[in-house]
């Protein structure tokens, strides 16, 4: 299968982009300016429509993962002009392309989409954005539905992992709890936290059978930030002391959470063979491979 990722040097990217590799696919990885480290490399620049249709010629895709996105929360709200084309106008142009080069889209929107009055939400539920990034990611959604013909819509809630330039809360956690420094955590926003090689394992198995749908991919245990830093204090031993309780508003964030937009994974558990993780096993396998990784030796 030839599968072309964007966003091929993130946090999500980067490992799909292994696990495919892995996997024995023939995989073209999309970036603008980072250097690849796994697949074949495609240069792409969501805001140029001709390397947007230079990548498609150059890949000939059966099979597109669009994981490229502003994520930044909070910059999105800052430069919403900014979000807007990078996560809904790039994303319409992708789709578009897909169609054309009659290929499968699968594109990795948010938890955020939702409003947080209740959690647990299901792919039928109302999407009602609270902030810039979860509107822009939504429009997103909307513009797969309007121009791709074969797609599928994939949900992320808090995703972490191992990433050679960037650092994920639990990694966070571990760093600050070892110097033996305290450090605020939110008690009162509640998502679906997702270890991405998992994530990536399940994506891969809806790109194989070419599930078509909306489906919530991501951890099957709903948590708060403080559940999750408390859970990797205690499978370290670490001093849990250190770990402060506090409000998500006294954290002063530019933009507006959404207090729960955990994710029922019911869906992803019943048709996929590659199961939702529980916060256990998710953190248990991250733990392992941080300390595998500062060994020296390969992740997995």
């Amino acid at each position: 299968m030839r599968l072309l990722v964007t966003g091929s040097s993130g946090l999500i990217g980067r490992q799909l982009c292994l696990e495919a590799s892995r996997m024995g696919y023939e995989v073209y990885a999309a970036e603008h300016k980072t250097d690849i480290e796994v697949g074949i490399p495609v240069k792409l620049d969501l805001l140029n429509v001709p390397s947007i249709e230079s990548a498609y010629e150059e890949s000939r895709p059966e099979v597109v993962i669009h994981a490229a996105a502003l994520t930044d929360v909070d910059l999105c709200e800052k430069e919403p002009e900014l979000a807007f084309r990078m996560n809904s106008n790039a994303t319409a142009q992708i789709a578009l392309q897909a169609k054309r080069n009659r290929a499968f889209l699968i594109y990795i929107s948010t938890d955020y989409v939702f409003d947080g009055t209740k959690g647990m939400y299901k792919e039928t539920d109302e999407a009602k954005p609270i902030n810039v990034y979860g509107l822009s990611k939504l429009k997103g959604e909307e513009f797969v539905k309007e121009f791709a013909d074969e797609w599928c819509i994939v949900r992320l809630s808090t995703p972490y992992g191992i990433h050679n330039k960037r650092r994920t809360f639990p990694e966070y956690v571990i760093e600050k709890l070892t110097k033996g420094e305290k450090l605020r955590v939110a008690y009162d926003q509640f998502t679906s936290p997702t270890y991405v090689p998992n994530f990536c394992r399940m994506l891969l198995e809806v790109a194989e059978r070419g599930i078509q749908d909306i489906i919530h991919l991501s951890g099957s245990v709903r948590a708060s930030r403080l559940d999750v830093a408390i859970k990797v204090a205690e499978l370290l031993n670490l001093d849990r002391t250190l770990i402060e309780p506090t409000l998500l508003s006294e954290l002063k964030l530019i933009a507006k959470r959404p207090k729960d937009s955990s994710l029922d994974v019911s869906k992803a558990l019943q048709i996929l063979k590659e199961k939702p993780m529980t916060l256990d096993a998710g953190l248990n396998a991250f733990i392992q491979n941080f300390y595998r990784l500062k060994a020296g030796d390969n992740i997995t």
